[in-house]
């Protein structure tokens, strides 16, 4: 078929879509792929509902109703936010003080907030790079507003159960160089995957696209045995609000994600156990567990 013919065989509407697609940023064609709905604030996202329980202002009343209501189930959700928060920045800390890494990708990252990663990062190593990876429209607007005069830092909008589409962003491959050791972080993230096989799965492509020398770094909600049914009825009620699943995982579960790295001390551990900072406030948040993982 000649080049005038296959033209005229294709739809008008088609190669005007494809002229549009050629004219587009590229950028824009990668996101474009999410098909993401319009932003609607009576619909809570689980991004602005953790900056409500952080003490943050970018959430609606949905957010902050349903944050409320989840909260008076489990009251110690909160302060676990604030524990994951404080895990965030002594592993970032630890990755770039002391491992010497200078390149973090930050998936399900949500709002921004104090304690940014890339300015735990900045405090140790000027010139750290990070990208911020999320699917929530809102945290990526707030991001990208907040990091326009940062360097080497960008945030992404792209759905982490997507790892080819995440890997395949071109302001990812504009900031990180993935043949050189990189952190991949996933802070609260993958108890909103639900099932397990997916969530490994994650885990799994992720790593696999990390040079050697790469790190990986999790928390994880697990089990309440003292009153599983309390947390069952919150998480149904959470996904009901939201369209998400919030799905406790063991910890031994957790850490079989993880073979073919090696997982480092203190192992898979309850987050305020990790490294506690000496002179930070002493709490105890069994109900969330948090690893750090190297890959050789």
């Amino acid at each position: 078929m000649t080049t005038e013919v296959a033209a005229l065989a294709i739809p008008a509407h088609e190669t005007q879509g494809s002229a549009r697609l050629e004219r587009m940023d590229p950028i824009d064609i990668a996101e474009m792929a999410l098909s993401l709905a319009e932003v609607d604030p009576d619909k809570p996202s689980p991004a602005r509902i953790y900056d409500y329980w952080l003490g943050g202002s970018q959430n609606f009343a949905a957010d902050r109703e349903i944050g409320r209501r989840t909260a008076e189930a489990m009251p110690h959700l909160p302060l676990a936010a604030r524990a994951n928060r404080a895990f965030l920045a002594r592993v970032v800390h630890h990755l770039v003080a002391r491992c010497g890494i200078d390149q973090l990708l930050d998936l399900g990252s949500g709002m921004p907030t104090a304690g940014n990663v890339h300015e735990v990062a900045h405090r140790s190593n000027p010139g750290a790079r990070t990208v911020y990876v999320d699917m929530d429209p809102v945290a990526i607007a707030h991001a990208r507003a907040l990091l326009a005069d940062v360097r080497g830092t960008e945030a992404i909008l792209a759905d982490v159960r997507r790892p080819e589409a995440v890997l395949a962003h071109p302001l990812l491959h504009a900031t990180l160089d993935l043949g050189r050791p990189v952190a991949v972080l996933m802070f609260a993230v993958l108890h909103f995957i639900g099932e397990s096989a997916e969530a490994e799965a994650i885990v799994r492509e992720f790593t696999a696209a990390t040079a050697p020398g790469s790190y990986l770094a999790l928390s994880h909600g697990v089990p309440d045995t003292d009153d599983p049914q309390t947390q069952a009825k919150a998480a149904l009620a959470y996904q009901a609000k939201t369209g998400i699943p919030y799905v406790v995982r063991d910890p031994a579960e957790v850490a079989d994600w993880l073979s073919g790295l090696q997982i480092l001390p203190p192992g898979v551990v309850p987050i305020d156990d990790w490294m506690p900072d000496p002179q930070g406030e002493s709490r105890h948040n069994p109900l969330v567990y948090g690893v750090l993982a190297r890959k050789s």
